[in-house]
């Protein structure tokens, strides 16, 4: 698993706007996504749910959106899924977690 889109159309609408305008930006983008991927030891499923609580973590709606959307095309469980904003309460604090849980169900549903 790499976090890479190859192909812009894939991505949500003013994210594939970016990458078409730009598609030197969006290549180096892609690629250090790969690298960063590919630097390490850890599993495809934990990538993911890393990278989940990353978008988190940081409040970053979009990021949620689309590492969830990832994650259950890879075959995560939804409650994994949902797991990573529960984990993230005593953290981030109970309505940010919240939050992020109902972006999850916005796609884990």
């Amino acid at each position: 698993m790499t976090d890479e889109v190859d192909d812009p159309s894939e991505l949500p609408a003013t994210a594939s706007e970016v990458a078409e305008s730009y598609p030197e930006a969006w290549d180096a983008y892609s690629e250090l996504g790969k690298a960063c991927a590919e630097a390490g030891p850890i599993d495809g499923e934990t990538k993911r749910l890393v990278k989940l609580a990353l978008a988190v973590g940081s409040q970053s709606e979009g990021a949620v959106h689309s590492h969830v959307r990832r994650g259950l095309d890879e075959g995560v469980d939804p409650e994994t899924l949902r797991h990573v904003a529960i984990l993230a309460a005593p953290t981030i604090g109970f309505p940010k977690a919240v939050a992020a849980l109902t972006w999850i169900d916005d796609l884990a549903d």
